[in-house]
């Protein structure tokens, strides 16, 4: 429901009952991911998409027929055939599950803090039961991720405390996903599907080295959704008037900012100064914090001189196969516009545990992670690669 946040939102001051129908199972390749959130009002409006346009019509069709019935809260499997393709299936191969609600902003009044929340920009998650016992079907617990508490909502105690939990651990590490609760006497006798809806603060890139590939890396980053800094000890170097992509620009010794500053699993960290005094001790307290990737400019020289230094300054070899360096992927960059685009595909491919090899040369679903290619692929690939003059 996160895409179209904005509508859900709009409809709900008018008020306006409207029929939500969501991604929450995905089998094999299909075009957008869990969470992903069609609705339709009772005058037919429809905001929003789940498959990209394959099975839209049929969604469509149901979550009207939920309206103008009445009709209970219902999952509904969108699949391949070669009678249906373009009818009710997906064409790239796989398979949907969707669920399907209808919303009377009077009976959820809990759903319209969450999406004035997420339309304000506040880190939220909405935990909303997608299978299970029908009488708690559709019912949903808001965890406003400034506080870590629960707002109002409609479910026993015991099982409304387990699902905040969930709720909690998933804001933390930005994912919306599927979770399976109940099976004992304590929170419900019967197990539950429950899918949380994450909308999370925006990851954090640090930018280490006020440089022109600086510059190119913080537009990059910030077109991602990322709140770049951009940090460097030279203040004639490091103005907001050259990097007016960064969300901030910090005159500081890098390790001194690293070391003070908020950061989280998804924070990627990029070095770019290429410079021992300023390399070393930032390398040296980030590889030793929970961040997501750690990446360093550099030549092959530049970077085996590096990693003499940082193993002298007592970094061990378990923190050293963090370090991604040279920074970047090999998609043969030269400007700064180009290496930014090398950097940002190696920090999605970490982040996503994906290969960042060409799909062309992979096999198996395209939109499952992770996707490391079998033996032959990769030894054929690499082959290939390597004999090109």
């Amino acid at each position: 429901m996160l895409n179209i946040a904005d509508t859900l939102h709009r409809w709900y001051s008018e008020p306006r009952p409207y029929a939500l129908a969501t991604v929450v199972g995905v089998q094999g390749s299909a075009p957008l991911p869990l969470g992903t959130s069609l609705a339709v009002d009772a005058d037919g409006n429809a905001v929003g998409s789940i498959s990209g346009g394959c099975v839209e019509g049929a969604v469509y069709d149901l979550c009207q027929r939920l309206l103008d019935g009445g009709g209970r809260a219902q999952r509904a499997r969108f699949g391949y055939s070669d009678d249906d393709a373009f009818a009710v299936g997906l064409t790239c191969g796989g398979e949907l599950d969707v669920f399907v609600q209808r919303i009377d902003p009077a009976g959820l009044p809990h759903l319209a803090d969450a999406l004035a929340a997420i339309v304000d920009g506040r880190p939220t998650a909405v935990a909303q039961v997608v299978d299970g016992p029908e009488d708690l079907l559709g019912r949903m617990v808001y965890v406003d991720g400034a506080d870590d508490t629960p707002h109002r909502d409609d479910l026993p105690g015991a099982l409304s405390r387990q699902l905040t939990a969930q709720a909690q651990a998933l804001l933390h590490t930005g994912r919306t996903a599927l979770v399976e609760l109940g099976g004992d006497a304590v929170t419900c006798p019967q197990r539950l599907s429950v899918l949380v809806h994450v909308r999370a603060s925006r990851p954090r890139m640090l930018v280490f080295g006020a440089v022109d590939f600086a510059a190119a890396l913080s537009q990059a980053g910030r077109f991602l959704g990322y709140r770049v800094t951009v940090c460097d000890a030279r203040p004639v170097f490091a103005t907001p008037a050259r990097f007016p992509h960064a969300d901030e620009v910090v005159v500081d010794w890098p390790h001194r900012y690293l070391g003070r500053t908020p950061l989280d699993a998804r924070t990627a960290v990029c070095v770019l100064t290429h410079d021992p005094k300023f390399d070393v001790p930032v390398l040296r307290e980030a590889l030793a914090l929970p961040v997501g990737y750690v990446g360093a400019m550099g030549s092959r020289r530049t970077h085996d001189h590096r990693m003499r230094l940082l193993r002298e300054a007592g970094v061990s070899d378990e923190q050293l196969a963090r370090l991604r360096s040279p920074i970047g992927l090999d998609l043969g960059a030269r400007s700064p516009e180009e290496t930014a685009v090398s950097v940002v595909a190696e920090i999605l491919a970490t982040r996503h545990e994906t290969t960042g090899l060409p799909l062309s040369g992979l096999t198996g679903p395209i939109h499952e992670a992770p996707r490391l290619p079998k033996s032959k692929d990769l030894h054929m690939f690499l082959s290939q690669r390597m004999a090109k003059p």
